[in-house]
């Protein structure tokens, strides 16, 4: 039996003879040699990268926080690790669960801080008050269907329809109606002018978008929905634009498209006013993505007044978990609601003279009194009533309290009851410096957009009465893993308060708690009542199961 050297003895002699081998193996060598040299090179670049970059984040802490770096080095190690899991999952888009792209990319969203851990020594309690409801994995999706994005590249290109429109109201109705503007340019294919923001009578805030809102970011986030631009052409500046201010309650995209399209091809230009609540809340799947990306990402507020409201939101977030009210005991609020403040016989006699002067800012029912509109929750909570609430809810002397809000009628009496009972409060005046207001402080709209980010960032949100800042709020907390959000259930509330006399203080705690065990928050379907707004409650339509996680990284 031949041995195997000399089987591949004349195979190895064939190779070396052979000038076309050898040559094709030095070529193989010469590769394999830079390949190898490349990924050396790699490989290097890569470790330098990372190195510096962890250098970086481990300096920045021990410039920050320098006494975390000896006391708690376990969280500082979380701490570095965090924000290298963000850094890839925000800069590359990657699932930190799977690993993998996702299917389509989320515009950018600014994330509130995240809500605290429950430190061990709270009552049973005080933990049930802080404790965030189970957001059963909702996160946000946009994911539109193909034939509104093959519908997007003409409507972007058009040059010849542009939709202008006045906004009024306070900020939180200005937005919903900027929102709608967005809708409605999407749904007639026009081009949107940057709106107007009418100046408020009641306030008297002269402010332009561009002083409330980032222009740019407004059109960058919403470029592949519709076209916005500053101001129209030349082309299309006419004396009189077609200006329609009689939109029915709950106008379809068929009503929108079959009342503006011809007076909008025929000028070129349109000119809507009086928008507020008009636009319908059943609309089709895509429209209401557009709304959520309108509104929790296109609409974020000017770069001055998000640097200053983050800066409030963070000191109040550093001293450990607070809740936030939104209160509402301003005078217009007293006139418009029909209801009275009940803080002395003089100033509710006020509130009824202005409310004879100006009946048209009574906002609905002139025929009831003000004992029915109470009894059936359609006034303000007061100070004392939010205050009892609070206290039977698990919060307690050592809670922090930030409220938002205007001024308050009555002054600081009209807050003496919630203070007595909660000494630790705050509002957006008291945690900020003097010359940090300053430029903001006779602005109401700029007051109240630094209101909404601290509350945005706040563990646990109150409103005191319905109204816009509220509604938006519940979606906005609900878009960001629906954070802590109670709706005082006022009617039951009152009636409680009215009939509490004979009945124990426990009773009394009990019985709250139970009227607002399922009103903390939890993700609740649009389609559960036809009336609800997307923006309010964006569970399906803007929201799905996933596995991302969303909260920032501190």
């Amino acid at each position: 039996m031949p041995s195997l050297i000399s089987i591949a003895a004349p195979q190895v002699d064939e190779f070396i003879t052979s000038p076309k081998k050898l040559k094709a193996a030095a070529i193989r060598h010469s590769r394999n040699s830079r390949l190898w040299r490349r990924i050396q090179s790699t490989t290097l670049w890569l470790f330098l990268i990372v190195s510096f970059t962890l250098l970086t984040m481990i300096k920045s802490v021990v410039i920050w926080h320098p006494g975390n770096l000896l006391k708690n080095p376990c969280q500082t190690v979380r701490t570095i690790y965090g924000i290298h899991r963000r850094l890839i999952t925000e800069n590359l888009n990657l699932d930190p669960a799977s690993h993998r792209r996702p299917q389509q990319q989320l515009p950018l969203m600014i994330l509130p801080l995240k809500p605290h851990e429950l430190p061990k020594n709270l009552s049973d309690s005080e933990r049930e008050f802080w404790k965030q409801p189970n957001d059963l994995g909702y996160r946000p999706c946009l994911e539109i269907s193909k034939e509104y994005a093959q519908a997007s590249s003409a409507i972007i290109r058009q040059r010849r329809k542009y939709l202008m429109v006045v906004v009024n109201g306070g900020l939180n109705q200005q937005r919903n109606q900027i929102v709608d503007a967005v809708l409605i340019a999407r749904i007639l294919e026009a081009a949107l002018v940057i709106p107007v923001l009418q100046v408020n009578q009641i306030w008297g805030d002269e402010s332009e978008f561009s002083e409330i809102f980032d222009v740019e970011h407004f059109k960058r986030i919403l470029r592949d929905d519709i076209r916005i631009v500053s101001s129209l052409p030349s082309t299309h500046v006419v004396a009189r634009p077609a200006v329609e201010s009689n939109m029915p309650l709950h106008a379809s995209p068929d009503w929108i498209k079959s009342h503006y399209t011809r007076k909008l091809r025929r000028d070129g230009v349109l000119l809507l006013r009086g928008m507020d609540s008009r636009l319908s809340h059943d609309l089709p799947s895509d429209l209401q993505k557009l709304k959520c990306k309108a509104a929790f990402h296109a609409l974020r507020f000017a770069p001055s007044l998000q640097a200053l409201g983050e800066k409030l939101a963070r000191r109040m977030w550093e001293e450990g978990p607070f809740v936030a009210l939104h209160l509402r005991l301003e005078k217009d609020v007293w006139v418009r609601t029909g209801c009275l403040p009940g803080l002395s016989a003089e100033l509710d006699e006020e509130i009824r003279i202005a409310r004879i002067k100006s009946p048209q800012l009574l906002t609905s029912r002139s025929n009831m009194t003000f004992e029915e509109r109470r009894k059936q929750g359609l006034c303000p909570l007061t100070a004392h009533e939010i205050a009892r609430t609070l206290r039977a809810l698990g919060a307690n002397s050592r809670t922090r309290v930030f409220w938002a809000g205007g001024e308050a009628f009555g002054g600081s009496k009209s807050l003496e009851p919630l203070r007595a009972e909660f000494p630790l409060l705050y509002d957006k005046f008291s945690i900020a410096e003097p010359w940090e207001m300053e430029p903001f402080r006779e602005k109401a709209s700029s007051l109240a957009a630094i209101d909404y980010i601290i509350t945005l960032n706040s563990d646990v949100f109150i409103p005191s009465h319905g109204g816009n800042m509220g509604h938006a709020l519940r979606g906005h907390r609900a878009y960001v893993g629906h954070r802590k959000y109670i709706t005082p259930q006022k009617r039951d509330l009152i009636q409680l308060f009215l009939n509490s006399s004979s009945m124990r203080e426990e009773e009394i705690n009990d019985e709250i708690k139970r009227l607002h065990s399922e009103a903390n928050g939890r993700p609740q379907l649009r389609m559960e009542k036809p009336t609800r707004d997307v923006l309010g409650y964006p569970v399906p339509e803007c929201m799905c199961r996933s596995s991302r996680t969303w909260h920032a990284v501190v």
